[in-house]
């Protein structure tokens, strides 16, 4: 039976994501309304469980859910920092335009740059999801 188009989309999301087997993910933001197959992918790129935001050990990376209302942007960015491995990279999740939720690209790359980071790339990551790749200033 041929995949479906949804787990295609998923598979070709994670290997954009890039996250690899035996790396520590911290998944920040998680409510309800998350993009489920998107993050079953990342949990079998990496053959391990997401780990929450009580985790206190050094990451590889971040996925970081955000909606406009979560509150500052720029605090949460700024948190996701604290357990990142240097080098380490920070995927922001954001629901797409003309979702419940949207935040702006302008708001993303204004809280990217008060937190020391600077936005990589943006890309579509699922249906109702949009990704932004984010590194520090030095990377």
């Amino acid at each position: 039976m041929p995949p479906s188009t949804d787990a295609h989309a998923s598979s070709a999301a994670t290997e954009t994501i890039g996250f690899t087997k035996g790396q520590i993910v911290q998944e920040l933001g998680y409510d309800d309304d998350v993009d489920l197959d998107l993050r079953d992918g990342i949990e079998d790129a990496i053959d391990a469980d997401l780990e929450d935001e009580d985790c206190q050990e050094i990451v590889d990376g971040v996925i970081l859910w955000w909606r406009e209302d979560d509150g500052d942007l720029a605090d949460a960015l700024v948190d996701s920092l604290t357990t990142l491995a240097s080098g380490g990279t920070i995927w922001l999740l954001t629901p797409k335009a003309g979702r419940a939720g949207h935040v702006r690209p302008a708001s993303i790359s204004e809280a990217a740059e008060v937190a020391g980071l600077r936005a990589m790339s943006s890309v579509s990551l699922a249906p109702d999801w949009s990704g932004t790749r984010l590194a520090t200033r030095g990377a």
